[in-house]
């Protein structure tokens, strides 16, 4: 894996003021070949490509319904060169972040030393992979992160993972001796945050879309409840999925809608 120590820290990433906090999605340049390669099979590489740039959209259209003067909207991205593949894809007032570090662990604990060293008050860094997680989750946490004291705010993904951290302070040990991509990363964080003496604000544990159940499963949600999702309605991945299953994909996808559905 790529370790970007030699990049410039800060990239787009400039001073801000006191109070102003951040919201960033770890996002990784949506190239065939290279992105939501568990979903191939069921999908193709060129889908896969293309579903990426839809679960983008929405989670950092999600995450602009938030921002304003205080909350900034960023993409921390990897790799090195690629800043080209977010352009049409990231809403506007959307800055980019590149990621630093050797493995994932790395990665995340850079961002959060970066923007925090920046003058951020707290920093949540978000997956890519739960483009319907609810708005209402986001504010949570920043709510969270806007009181004291010091805390770690994480939400649960029910692989056993986190789709969020939220952090005032970069604590490094958080990011430490982690089984990364592995149902025991967010009961291995836990263990970490009763090491350094915090107490965690757990937020609503979602779903990550990573594997052709989980695939199956948002189709289900964004289509056959005619879009009337728990959580955010994300009408990008919606319609691109309504088209693939109207090209006869459905079969692949393990899903199968016996009402026409209305393609954009």
């Amino acid at each position: 894996m790529q370790d970007n120590r030699s990049v410039p820290r800060w990239k787009t990433l400039q001073p801000v003021p006191a109070g102003t906090y951040a919201l960033a999605v770890m996002a990784k340049a949506p190239r065939r070949g290279d992105v939501k390669t568990r979903l191939v099979p069921p999908l193709y590489e060129e889908e896969a490509a293309l579903l990426s740039i839809c679960f983008l959209r929405d989670v950092a259209s999600n995450i602009a319904r938030l921002c304003d003067a205080d909350v900034h909207g960023f993409a921390a991205y990897t790799p090195q060169g690629e800043e080209s593949a977010f352009e049409n894809v990231l809403p506007d007032g959307f800055r980019l972040l590149l990621q630093r570090g050797a493995d994932l662990g790395e990665r995340l604990f850079h961002a959060s030393e970066d923007f925090l060293s920046a003058g951020y008050q707290g920093i949540c860094l978000i997956n890519s992979d739960s483009p319907t997680l609810p708005t209402a989750t986001l504010e949570e946490a920043i709510e969270v992160l806007r009181a004291p004291p010091d805390c770690v705010v994480l939400g649960r993904a029910e692989d056993g993972g986190y789709y969020l951290i939220g952090l005032k302070r970069a604590h490094q040990r958080l990011f430490q001796d982690i089984t990364w991509s592995t149902k025991h990363v967010f009961a291995q964080t836990l263990e970490r945050v009763a090491e350094i003496g915090l107490e965690p604000h757990l937020l609503p544990g979602w779903y990550d879309v990573d594997n052709g159940s989980s695939l199956h499963r948002l189709c289900r949600e964004l289509i056959a409840d005619d879009g009337r999702v728990q959580g955010y309605s994300a009408p990008c991945t919606r319609k691109y999925l309504q088209r693939l299953i109207a090209s006869g994909a459905g079969g692949r996808l393990g899903f199968e809608t016996t009402r026409p559905e209305s393609v954009v």
